[in-house]
């Protein structure tokens, strides 16, 4: 690898998928994430942009594995890193498994802020950079039947602001947070949320929710929420009763509530 090196996490499929497709284009070498065997095949299709790329199947919810990502990248200077791997369980809480609804928190939060903390301190440390995370607009909304994931995101929306205003004086490094809201992605499938309403209902287009990320993050704007309808939900977040937006994701997210609809 000699160009300029990015890190795309969760990029076999869906957003982040679309993310290093995108990095590639732009003339990055990549060093793609995803704990599965599938990152292989989307390593290869990347290629195609003529950039240098490496896969890393690793679990992200380890430090360990964060580490193994790392140590792929050598001495050589990430310029961009694209923070995208998420899970999810959905279903009722109590009858999740501690191992389930840890590997999220683990994964989601813990993984993220360690490899924003590695990455972040080099960036600051020669001025130059751009990171993107991507948290959720559902990290505003009490999640119902998705408790942990929409909390976990919570915590993201919440910790990227905070972290942003800490680097605010910082030349050449940016963070961007893109706010998706459901997406067509395999992440219902995965998190046993197809019977739900919100898993057989039109969602975005993957594609079009990394464009939009890219393009904030190239301007250096510190969040960006896609999609008009995610924006005014982000606005009604603000104003009606956190046990309404329960209420109202209750609707979307509990188990057979699609088939009820038939």
């Amino acid at each position: 690898m000699a160009g300029k090196l990015g890190i795309v996490t969760g990029a076999s499929t869906g957003i982040g998928f679309e993310l290093a497709t995108i990095a590639a284009r732009e003339g990055y070498d990549l060093i793609v994430v995803a704990d599965e065997p599938l990152i292989e095949a989307a390593a290869r299709d990347f290629e195609q942009f003529g950039t240098e790329v490496q896969a890393v199947e690793a679990d992200l919810s380890t430090i360990d594995g964060v580490d193994r990502v790392l140590a792929a990248a050598g001495d050589r200077r990430i310029e961009l890193l694209c923070a995208n791997a998420a899970i999810s369980k959905g279903g009722p809480f109590l009858d999740e498994s501690v191992a389930d609804w840890r590997h999220s928190v683990d994964t989601n939060v813990t993984g993220t802020v360690y490899l924003l903390q590695r990455v972040l301190r080099d960036m600051v440390a020669r001025n130059s950079g751009k990171v993107l995370v991507t948290g959720s607009i559902v990290g505003y909304i009490p999640g119902s039947f998705n408790a942990i994931y929409n909390a976990t995101k919570a915590f993201i929306d919440n910790f990227t602001e905070a972290l942003r205003n800490e680097l605010k004086d910082v030349d050449g490094v940016t963070l961007t947070t893109l706010m998706p809201g459901a997406t067509e992605t395999e992440f219902f499938a995965r998190a046993d949320m197809l019977d739900t309403s919100v898993g057989q209902s039109k969602k975005a287009d993957p594609e079009k929710v990394a464009k939009d990320g890219w393009d904030a993050l190239i301007a250096g704007k510190g969040h960006i929420v896609s999609g008009l309808g995610n924006k005014l939900q982000v606005l009604a977040s603000g104003i009606v009763p956190q046990s309404t937006l329960a209420e109202l994701h209750r609707g979307m997210a509990e188990p057979g509530s699609g088939d009820s609809k038939e």
